[in-house]
């Protein structure tokens, strides 16, 4: 059966932040020409749960029959701190990781294509274009597009952290996609790629930006933040201590576990036809059930939740997610040779 335009549009754009171009976007997907996207990330530090969220939008993307890159971009590893000798090591590993989150989830990936980035950005064409690129572009630009995104970009930066927006842009190019899509923390990035590729003769691309999730703690999920991320490795006791610990005040949305509720655990049980229950013994009136998001937000903003329960269920649904990670003697191997 041939999905409609209307039903591509509403997977592609759910839980998304922004949209640039978005009439670019509408018109593209009418015309039923063939569409592609790609989403990249650097292999740094160990994958954490937060990657679930990128990895059901790409999701999303493939039941709407997108073609999907993924980009695993070593060179913007060693760019932003990584040691060299290590890019290989974290390429194998993230490869591995982010499959093993696909899988999890139940992701098509007949249409998927994972791309080592230096692969493609080591050659000549592209070298001429980066450098192409770097005479239209100011240091204050650079720095600015890179801020939000590149921590080697931020007080004083090195030379390395200001080249990354630039390559960011022209892998749009290169990948020859459509559109990009990122977190909305790459928005300077993409906004620069949306100005500058035109001035080396390249085309606008589309840019999809999903929502920041929240941290158990803090802002976001960050490893400069104490508990504030779930890693795939961590055992069932620290999933549950870390839930626990959460910052969370009864009826206030802006906090990690609401965040994990409604891009991840309540995406799921919609797409499977499965609902989230909350365990609460009889007295305090028994179970209760959600079959989508705007249930469970309405208890909890009315406070029929108690604290405790909520976190327990979430706990319980993020130890059910990471069991096939707890259980991958490979991955186990690879995440030792690249974080030792």
């Amino acid at each position: 059966m041939v999905m409609s335009v209307d039903k591509r549009i509403e997977l592609i754009t759910r839980n998304l932040q922004e949209i640039i171009g978005e009439k670019e976007l509408y018109k593209k997907l009418k015309s039923k020409k063939e569409f592609s996207i790609y989403w990249g990330t650097m292999p740094t530090g160990p994958v954490s749960l937060a990657y679930f969220f990128p990895m059901l939008k790409i999701s999303d993307f493939l039941k709407a029959g997108i073609k999907v890159k993924i980009l695993l971009a070593d060179l913007h590893s060693a760019l932003d701190g990584v040691s060299w000798d290590l890019l290989e090591k974290r390429y194998k590993y993230y490869e591995m990781a982010i499959n093993l989150i696909l899988k999890t989830i139940g992701t098509d990936t007949k249409n998927l294509e994972f791309v080592k980035g230096s692969k493609f950005q080591l050659n000549k064409n592209y070298f001429n274009d980066l450098l192409k690129l770097s005479t239209f572009t100011t240091v204050n630009k650079a720095k600015h597009s890179a801020s939000e995104a590149v921590k080697t970009a931020r007080d004083n930066p090195k030379l390395a952290g200001l080249i990354y927006p630039l390559m960011q842009a022209l892998d749009e190019e290169y990948l020859k996609a459509d559109a990009q899509f990122a977190g909305l923390d790459q928005r300077k990035i993409m906004a620069y790629a949306r100005d500058f590729l035109p001035k080396i003769d390249y085309k606008q691309r589309i840019e999809l930006m999903s929502p920041m999730i929240r941290g158990l703690i803090g802002k976001q999920m960050s490893s400069s933040i104490e508990g504030s991320k779930i890693d795939l490795l961590d055992d069932e006791k620290t999933v549950r201590n870390k839930i626990n610990k959460a910052e969370y005040i009864a009826g206030n949305l802006d906090n990690g576990i609401i965040s994990l509720l409604k891009y991840l655990i309540m995406v799921l049980k919609k797409d499977n036809g499965k609902k989230f229950v909350v365990e609460r013994e009889k007295k305090y009136g028994g179970n209760l059930e959600y079959s989508n998001y705007n249930e469970v937000e309405k208890d909890f903003i009315n406070k029929k939740i108690h604290p405790l329960d909520l976190k327990n269920a979430v706990a319980k649904e993020i130890n059910l997610l990471l069991t096939n990670f707890r259980n991958n003697k490979k991955l186990k191997e690879f995440f030792k040779k690249a974080y030792s």
